[in-house]
Order: C-alpha cells, then structure tokens, then sequence
C-alpha cells in the first residue's frame, strides 16, 4: 500500500525548499504527497524578499478537509511563520495523535531572513513540540528552542538534543551541519538512547531546501511503518546522495538544490 503523507509547510516558488521540496522528496521516497500551504514566500536560490502568513484558520481549513477525506499516515511540519499559525496547526491536529509527526522548526532561511516571527517561538514549543514523534533541529534552531548558545561541539550537541526531548517530542534529530570541520554528525535522542549518525561533508553550494528534504523523508519513513533510528538511517543515506548528485542539475545562481530523484533520473551525457 502506497503511504500518503501530508506537509503543513511554506511554499519556495524557486522550487528547492519548501511545500514544492517536501512534495518531491514524498515522491522520491515512494509515498503520496499532500500539501497544507501556511504562507507564501518571493525567494530564490540567492535569498527571500517576502514572506506572506496566510490567515491561521484558512490553514486549519485545509488541514481538516484533506483529514476528512483521505487517510493521513504522517505529517510534516515545516515554516509556522507566526503564533495564529502555530496554534491553529496544533489545535488541527491534536484529533490525531496517533499519526506519525516530523517538525521541522523553520526559522531563518539559508540566505539569512527570518521565517518565524520571534513570539511565535514560545507557541510552536509550547503547542507544537509535544505533538512531534520527531524533532530535526539545526544548531541555531536548537539553540533558539532552548533559548542556549549555538553548539559548537558534540558534547553540547548530545545535551541539548536530550534536554530538547524534555520539552515534548518523542525523539530529537540534531543536526550538525553547522559545526567546523570535515564531518557532519547529526545525533538521535529516541526512547532514551542516544545514537550518532556520522556523515563526510560534502562540498557543493547545492543545499537549499536540504533540511526541509530530510524531515519530508523522514516523514515518510515514519509512515511505512519504521522507527525514528531505522528511519533516520534511511533518509540520510538518501539525502547524502540528493546532495552529492546535486551537480547535475543547474537551478539558479545561489544556493542550488539537492537532487531529489538522482535515483530516477539518469546521469546527463558528458560533453
């Protein structure tokens, strides 16, 4: 049975991140894809100009009718944008506690603008972590949860990721692609275990929408049926080769994406 997986999340017009970002790595990963748009945003792959909310219960609205006709078997949260949106999200959603639940807490886009109002902090921890199954913060983001200084090793990494479930998620993702060095480990806090995923950096400017592509894969791993560790071990080895195979599209001057379907899509003759 294919799984259907729906995204609470922004749109990125550019098509790398985003609602458009989740919907492709859905697809990639062999699920059905569902889209509730919470705002509206003017960006490429330089950077974003404008953000428009859309009004908190028109979101709420698209949330209950895709749920009062097809069967959901994970959710993805992405960009809140504000408190009214948050609250709505959570309030939506508290019917169906026994669905699978990614958050992925959006809140400063790659090119630096910020994508949730700073009150709303307060409402997505306070509503919106305690419906999470998953968590996948990045450094900046754990920080700003926990109201801390940016991590800047493994040790405070592991701590604040354990202190993270605390606060409601039943598992905590924390990834460490903002650390110096030629690694990039991310950490997994599940059922009182705490795993570390090792991953080589991988040099390329194409890493827009990277973050939103994980948690939409980790989404659907969740809804065929896997456990977070499982799951996280599969997302990333598919996210790793996303970003490594990104060259061979050519979107944009900035920031590029990943590439979601390097699996579908054959290598392009060399000239």
């Amino acid at each position: 049975m294919i799984r259907n997986v729906l995204t609470i999340a922004g749109s990125d017009p550019s098509g790398g991140a985003g609602i458009q970002a989740d919907l492709k790595a859905f697809s990639a990963r062999g699920c059905y894809g569902m889209a509730a748009i919470t705002a509206l945003t003017a960006q490429n792959t330089t950077g974003v100009s404008a953000v428009v909310p859309l009004d908190p219960g028109f979101v709420a609205e698209q949330i209950r009718m895709v749920f009062a006709d097809v069967r959901v078997d994970a959710v993805k949260i992405g960009m809140i944008a504000n408190v009214g949106i948050a609250s709505a999200v959570a309030e939506a959603l508290k019917a169906y506690r026994g669905i699978p639940v990614v958050l992925d807490p959006v809140m400063i886009a790659k090119g630096g603008a910020s994508l949730l109002d700073p009150d709303a902090v307060a409402a997505l921890t306070e509503d919106l972590l305690p419906l999470a199954t998953l968590l996948t913060p990045n450094l900046p983001e754990a920080a700003a949860l926990l109201g801390d200084p940016e991590a800047f090793d493994r040790r405070i990494m592991e701590s604040q990721a354990i202190r993270l479930t605390a606060l409601g998620p039943r598992a905590v993702l924390l990834k460490g692609g903002h650390l110096a060095g030629p690694e990039s480990p991310d950490v997994l806090v599940a059922d009182g275990q705490v795993t570390w995923f090792e991953a080589e950096r991988i040099l390329t400017r194409n890493t827009h929408g990277t973050g939103c592509s994980l948690s939409s894969a980790l989404a659907a791993e969740l809804a065929k049926g896997l456990e977070p560790q499982e799951a996280v071990r599969v997302a990333k080895a598919w996210l790793a080769e996303a970003v490594r195979r990104s060259d061979a599209l050519t979107v944009g001057s900035g920031h590029g994406p990943v590439h979601h379907f390097h699996a579908l899509w054959p290598a392009p003759a060399q000239t």
